[in-house]
């Protein structure tokens, strides 16, 4: 992981997971806003993929469990587009607030990852 670019992945997340919430809490039906940012969030966790392959080759592995790393992060990147889907199979207020909460908990895991990257210690 790259410290700099998890850190704009988590605000990329939070932003998002914060205006979908907000936005369906108004009683907002999913909307493209909404879908674009968590298409967003989806786009960085596959960046994010790449660069957790190509880290370890260049000297920059993990000081936590590898294991636990990938199962956060395939689980994460899993979460955005079961979101959307979900919105737009149900569009009503509450998949709104649905694809902020996979958002939100996105930003969660990926708060994890980086504690399981850069702070555990071996």
């Amino acid at each position: 992981m790259i410290e700099w670019f998890t850190s704009v992945q988590l605000v990329v997340a939070v932003a998002a997971g914060l205006l979908a919430v907000v936005l369906g809490l108004a009683g907002r039906k999913p909307n493209d806003l909404v879908l674009a940012s968590a298409a967003l969030v989806e786009l960085l966790l596959i960046a994010q993929i790449i660069v957790a392959i190509v880290a370890p080759a260049v000297g920059n592995a993990p000081t936590g469990s590898g294991l636990e790393f990938w199962v956060y992060l395939v689980s994460a990147a899993l979460l955005p587009p079961l979101a959307v889907f979900w919105a737009l199979v149900e569009r009503n207020r509450w998949s709104t607030v649905i694809v902020g909460v996979a958002c939100l908990a996105v930003a969660v895991m990926l708060y994890r990852m980086g504690q399981i990257w850069f702070v555990q210690v071996a």
